[in-house]
């Protein structure tokens, strides 16, 4: 009997075979269906996440997991048509009048492995990429957050039907079993270790992957860094989720400032409390066993159940805090004696997703751009660049690869097929077999 991945894919692949292609019309329908199914069933959404966790700020879900998703999927509406057209390119001068061109077309089945820090969001934001891009997808929600995985599921069929879309729900059995599967692309967003086995798992069938991973995602608060204004946007992004985002800000590397005022200017931003709790009982004591052995600084008196503060913490050198990500209410503190050691500092560790920075001057930028690699540098904020849906989003090496949103994620999602019409005579036919003197001796003379 198959598994319940085999048969999703089976059904889809049975579909694409009976109706071909989804036009760009069907297309541009199912991502309006998929918006106004998403706006329809908003408070429901936040209230599945809220049981789920335990305690999961509306609002949070409403911006991170509803808006964001409405929002990629009119973008990518609104600019589908551009996205699709088929790009042209150039003919060298012996092949002329052949013309050459390149047709986006959609790779099949996607399959989609979503998390459950974002369960909503991480599931839909590649859909919305594969839908553009013509794909059929299956969707594996996170077991750690099963009201949503209902959830989920019911919008999926509701909003796109399982001619499209189909949804597949378990553990970790139902996990590495879909992994498994032969999809004509694989995406999977969670923690790196995981990601290493789903990748070897894709690679038994040669699917091609797509990877969201994380890593420590430093902000680095500069000589010329207002103090005040760092701190604010550095927890304003840490309180989000309650620094569950693989994207919020991991370690401050303090440099030209002195720790205390830094301290000074964290307490006076008033963020202390995140809105949202750990999501469960493991995640709290996996982020209190990192912090054993450091000085703990928290801001704010914690809340009630898994409401943590954000706390501020200092370790020695080779301490767990300096190398495992968070991924929590936790905010690692560095202070550095200059660029050059945040840059080693950097480099030293796997890729983050993104390095944030306050108060850089054009060549600190420049020499940060250069001296590191990420998924993005972002200046002056953290976490919002995620929402610009034309913005391409990925990690580079640990951190994951592959991109999604907007043009880079129907790009993602679509094979580049090669086109050419050839003209009825060009020059390159002077050296079709069979080939005699002249012929061999243009060879070599084409080679000088």
């Amino acid at each position: 009997m198959p598994s319940a991945a085999e048969a999703a894919l089976a059904g889809l692949r049975a579909a694409a075979a009976r109706d071909g292609t989804p036009s760009l019309d069907r297309r541009r329908a199912l991502l309006d269906a998929l918006a106004a199914t998403m706006l329809r069933r908003a408070e429901a959404a936040a209230a599945a996440i809220d049981a789920d966790y335990g305690g999961r700020s509306p609002e949070e879900t409403l911006l991170a997991e509803v808006k964001l998703v409405v929002d990629a999927a009119r973008h990518a509406r609104r600019h589908l048509h551009r996205w699709a057209r088929p790009r042209r390119v150039g003919v060298p001068f012996p092949f002329q009048p052949a013309r050459a061109w390149q047709e986006p077309v959609p790779k099949g089945v996607i399959g989609i492995m979503a998390p459950w820090n974002y369960p909503l969001q991480l599931a839909l934001l590649p859909a919305i990429d594969a839908l553009a891009a013509g794909n059929r997808l299956v969707v594996k929600p996170a077991e750690a957050t099963p009201r949503t995985a209902a959830l989920l599921a019911d919008l999926v069929q509701e909003a796109l039907g399982e001619d499209i879309a189909r949804t597949v729900q378990g553990g970790p059995e139902v996990a590495a079993d879909f992994a498994a599967q032969p999809w004509d692309h694989l995406v999977f967003t969670g923690g790196t270790e995981t990601g290493r086995r789903v990748m070897a798992a894709a690679a038994a069938n040669l699917v091609p992957v797509t990877l969201e991973l994380g890593g420590k995602c430093p902000a680095l608060v500069l000589p010329g860094a207002d103090l005040r204004r760092a701190a604010q946007a550095i927890l304003a992004g840490k309180a989000v989720n309650a620094g569950q985002t693989c994207i919020a800000p991991d370690t401050v590397l303090l440099i030209g400032h002195d720790r205390a005022d830094f301290l000074a200017a964290c307490r006076a931003s008033g963020i202390g409390l995140p809105e949202t709790v750990v999501v469960n009982d493991r995640q709290a004591a996996r982020l209190a066993g990192l912090c054993e052995g450091a000085s703990v600084t928290p801001l704010a008196p914690d809340g009630p159940s898994r409401q943590r503060a954000i706390a501020l913490a200092e370790a020695p050198p080779g301490h767990p805090l300096h190398e495992a990500e968070l991924f929590g209410p936790v905010l690692a503190l560095q202070p550095l004696p200059d660029l050059a050691a945040a840059i080693a500092w950097i480099a030293a560790r796997p890729a983050p997703l993104a390095i944030y920075l306050f108060g850089a001057s054009r060549a600190e930028v420049a020499a940060i751009a250069a001296g590191t690699r990420s998924g993005a540098i972002v200046e002056g904020r953290c976490v919002e660049y995620a929402a610009f849906p034309a913005l391409a989003f990925g990690g580079v090496g640990a951190s994951g690869f592959g991109r999604r949103n907007g043009e880079a994620g129907f790009l993602e999602f679509s094979a580049l097929r090669a086109r050419v019409a050839h003209g009825g005579w060009s020059l390159s036919r002077l050296l079709d077999p069979p080939r005699g003197a002249r012929a061999r001796a243009l060879v070599r003379r084409i080679l000088r």
